[in-house]
C-alpha cells in the first residue's frame, strides 16, 4: 500500500516537472511574450481614459507609498482617475484619507472609496470600484507595489488590439535580499514570470492576470462576468473566464513593477495559502467549462495543469512521509525491492525540469544567474517547507470550506498573523521525522537515497527554524 501511495505521489510529482521541462526548453528556444512594437498611443487623437484601482485593507505601513507612487504615473491628468478601494478597519483610513486629500489639491482625480462591510472581500471592493470608474482601461495595484512612472504609457497602447482585454506586467522585488525567505520567494516568483508566464504566452496557451500590476479593459471584465467573489483567487478565475469567452491576455516581460515581499514566514504562509486554495477553487469551478470549450488540446491541457498545479502540496507530503519508511523496510529485507526504487529514480526527469526552469528564469533576468545558482539547494528546500499548510488549503478548497480572504501582512504593519500552532508543530515533527531518516539512510549506507532524503530535512529544519525565530520575537 505504502509503496502505491508513494508510487502514485512521485509520478505526479514527475509530471509537473516534465511540464517545467517543456517551459524550460520552449524559453531556450527563444521563446518570448508577445510584445511586438504597439501603434502609436496618440495616433487616434487622444488616450482612453484609464481608472487606477487600489484596493486596501489595513495597509497602514504601506497605503501612503502605493497611492503616492501611482498618483506619479505619466499620464495626461484629463484622463486619469485613482480609486482607493479602501475596506479598512485601523488607521490606514485616515492615512488613505489624508493622501487622497493631498493630491486632490494638486488637481489629481483621486476618490477615497470605503465601504461598510467586505462582502465579496477584494473582488467585492473591485466591483463596487467599477460602479463608478470612468476610464475605459482599468490598472489595478495591490498595497505591496510602487509602480514605474511610465507603467502606464507602457501598457496603454498595446490596447488598440481589439480583442485585447489584459496584459500583466512582471514582478520586481524591493526588497528580495532582505532574507533567505524572501529570496526564495523571489526565485519562485522569477519563474513564474520569465518561464511559466513566457512560456503559455509564446505558446498561445491561456495566461492569468496576477491580481496587481496590469491593465484591463473595462469591457472584457463586464462581458466576462466581472469579479466574482465565490474563489480566493479572484484574478485567476476572471482570467480563465475571460479567455474562455474568447479575449486574449498579453504578458510583457521587459516591464517590471516593484513589489514588496512577506518577511515574515506567518505573513508568507498566509499568501500562499491563499494562492494555494483559491487556485483549487477555481479549478473546481473552471476546469468543466475549459474542457467543454472549443480550444485545442493543448490549450486545454496546459490550463489544466495550471490550474492543478496545487497538487504538488500533498504530493510532496506523502513523499517526505513515505520516503524513508519505505527505505526502511527495504533495509529490514520486506520492502519494494531494488527494481522498484530503480524505476523511481525515473522521476528525477521532473527534477530536471525543476532545476531547468529555475536556471533559465535566473538567465533571462540576471547577468551573474550562474553565481545566483549556488542559492537552488536553499530555494528548493524553502519551497518544499510549507507543504502541510498549502496540503491543508487543497483539502479546505475541495471540501468547499470556507475561509475568508486573508490578506499578505506588509513589512511595516500592525497586521498580526493568526498562526496555526498544529501546524506549527506539524512541521517540528516532520523536520525531526526527515532528520531522522536522513540518519538512518547514511548509517545504512544508501547514499543514493540520502540525497532525495536531504532535500526533505533541509526543507522542514528551513521552516522550523522560522517558526523558531518568529515565536521568540514575538515573547520578547
Amino acid at each position: 500500500m505504502f509503496a502505491l501511495l508513494y508510487a502514485g505521489a512521485m509520478i505526479v510529482l514527475a509530471f509537473y516537472g516534465v511540464n517545467l521541462l517543456w517551459m524550460a526548453v520552449v524559453v531556450a528556444r527563444g521563446g518570448k511574450s508577445d510584445t511586438d512594437p504597439p501603434p502609436d498611443p496618440n495616433r487616434n487623437g487622444s488616450l482612453p481614459r484609464v481608472t487606477i484601482q487600489i484596493p486596501l485593507y489595513n495597509e497602514a505601513g504601506v497605503a501612503r507609498r502605493v497611492i503616492d507612487a501611482c498618483a506619479a504615473i505619466q499620464y495626461p491628468r484629463d484622463r486619469l482617475q485613482l480609486q482607493i478601494l479602501d475596506d479598512s478597519s485601523d488607521e490606514t483610513v485616515t492615512i488613505s484619507r489624508q493622501a487622497v486629500d493631498d493630491w486632490k489639491e494638486k488637481g489629481l482625480n483621486i476618490s477615497h472609496i470605503q465601504r461598510s462591510h467586505r462582502e465579496g472581500y477584494k473582488a467585492g471592493a473591485l466591483g463596487n470600484g467599477l460602479k463608478s470608474a470612468d476610464g475605459d482601461l482599468i490598472a489595478i495595484f495591490d498595497a505591496d507595489f510602487v509602480p514605474p512612472e511610465n507603467f502606464l504609457l507602457s501598457l496603454v497602447p498595446f490596447m488598440e488590439e481589439e480583442k485585447l482585454g489584459m496584459i500583466q506586467a512582471r514582478w520586481g522585488h524591493i526588497n528580495a535580499h532582505s532574507s533567505l525567505l524572501t529570496q526564495v520567494q523571489a526565485w519562485s516568483l522569477d519563474t513564474h514570470f520569465a518561464v511559466e508566464h513566457v512560456a503559455r504566452s509564446a505558446s498561445g496557451c491561456f495566461i492569468n492576470f496576477n491580481g496587481t500590476a496590469g491593465l484591463w479593459k473595462r469591457s472584457c471584465i463586464t462581458e466576462s462576468g466581472g469579479w466574482q467573489g465565490d474563489t480566493l483567487a479572484e484574478d485567476l478565475d476572471l482570467s480563465y473566464r475571460a479567455q474562455l469567452r474568447g479575449w486574449k491576455f498579453k504578458y510583457l516581460h521587459e516591464l517590471e513593477a516593484p513589489a514588496e515581499l512577506p518577511e515574515t514566514l506567518g505573513a508568507l504562509r498566509v499568501q500562499q495559502s491563499r494562492w494555494t486554495k483559491g487556485t483549487a477553487e477555481t479549478a473546481r469551478k473552471l476546469l468543466r467549462p475549459l474542457w467543454r470549450a472549443s480550444f485545442p488540446l493543448k490549450t486545454k491541457v496546459q490550463g489544466t495543469i495550471h490550474l492543478t498545479a496545487h497538487m504538488v502540496y500533498p504530493c510532496l507530503l506523502l513523499a517526505a512521509l513515505l520516503h524513508p519508511l519505505l527505505l526502511f523496510q527495504q533495509a529490514s529485507g520486506f520492502g519494494p525491492g531494488e527494481t522498484y526504487f530503480g524505476i523511481m529514480g525515473l522521476g528525477l526527469v521532473g527534477l530536471l525540469g525543476f532545476f531547468l526552469a529555475q536556471m533559465f528564469a535566473q538567465r533571462q533576468l540576471y547577468p551573474d544567474w550562474w553565481r545566483r545558482m549556488r542559492f537552488f539547494p536553499i530555494f528548493m528546500a524553502g519551497s518544499m517547507g510549507l507543504a502541510i499548510s498549502n496540503t491543508k488549503a487543497v483539502w479546505d478548497a475541495w471540501r468547499q470550506f470556507r475561509t475568508p480572504f486573508e490578506r499578505t501582512p506588509k513589512a511595516n504593519g500592525r497586521y498580526r498573523v493568526r498562526r496555526s500552532k498544529s501546524i506549527v508543530a506539524l512541521e517540528a515533527a516532520m523536520a525531526i521525522y526527515s532528520a531522522a531518516g536522513l540518519v538512518f539512510l547514511l548509517w545504512e549506507g544508501l547514499w543514493a537515497a540520502s540525497g532525495f532524503q536531504m532535500i526533505f530535512s533541509m526543507s522542514y529544519i528551513f521552516i522550523t527554524r522560522y517558526n523558531i525565530l518568529e515565536l521568540r520575537s514575538q515573547t520578547l
